[in-house]
């Protein structure tokens, strides 16, 4: 486009040089506001690439900001599906527990054992990725984005409700952490110890304790799943 106003401004020089050697005023005055409108239009057009330019790296980061936290997203619901299905055996072994600990007691120490190594394997803990999403924020880019629904309901994800669930995690932890402690010898020789009747009702109401933290917990990581799976259904 601007060689093409070079041309012509090419073309009116050559006609002014064969005309008379006395131009009239008028001439120079043509000729001065085509060098402005040719300045200006290169200005313009200078502009109008730069802001393309702009416009075409902003879709491409969010695009890939989308792209990013969506990975993250299915990394967390795999890694939290994980969690709950450590703590649905649980509960299925607190409950034989609380139903059967006096009789097997007395009577299948063995059995009575299997389930307390059943109950008392590793808990994990969840960590988000927060990878794509702290890049965004230390980008200065969120704002920036188009998809407010998107950026709106992952921001709410990554500081709220993952916030509270760090919270309960912690809560959950804290618990898990008193009970391998307090019964220590049971993780430490596989058996459980010589115990009188009121020592084995408290050990029933320490293992209530912990898995009315791990219950709730469970609940907390499914309803944040339900949120992730709109987010990931999200465009």
């Amino acid at each position: 486009m601007i060689h093409f106003f070079r041309q012509l401004r090419k073309e009116y020089i050559l006609t002014m040089n064969t005309t008379t050697t006395s131009r009239p005023i008028g001439k120079y005055l043509k000729y001065a506001l085509g060098e402005i409108a040719l300045v200006m239009i290169g200005i313009l057009l200078a502009l109008q690439v730069n802001n393309w330019n702009e416009s075409r790296k902003q879709v491409k980061a969010e695009n890939e900001f989308i792209k990013g936290v969506k990975n993250d997203l299915v990394q967390d619901k795999e890694y939290m599906q994980m969690i709950i299905g450590l703590a649905e055996g649980k509960k299925i072994t607190a409950d034989r527990l609380n139903q059967e600990i006096h009789e097997l007691y007395q009577t299948d120490r063995a059995k009575l054992d299997s389930l307390l190594g059943v109950y008392f394997k590793s808990q994990r803990t969840f960590y988000p990725i927060y990878g794509s999403f702290e890049s965004a924020i230390s980008g200065n880019e969120l704002s920036k984005f188009k998809n407010k629904n998107f950026t709106s309901d992952v921001t709410k994800l990554y500081n709220s409700l993952y916030a509270r669930l760090m919270d309960n995690a912690l809560n959950t932890d804290n618990r898990w952490h008193f009970l391998t402690r307090e019964y220590s010898v049971i993780r430490r020789t596989g058996h459980f110890p010589n115990s009188s009747p009121p020592e084995i009702e408290q050990f029933l109401n320490d293992l209530s304790y912990h898995m009315y933290a791990l219950n709730y917990f469970s609940n907390n990581l499914r309803e944040v799943i339900k949120e992730i799976d709109i987010i990931l259904e999200e465009n």
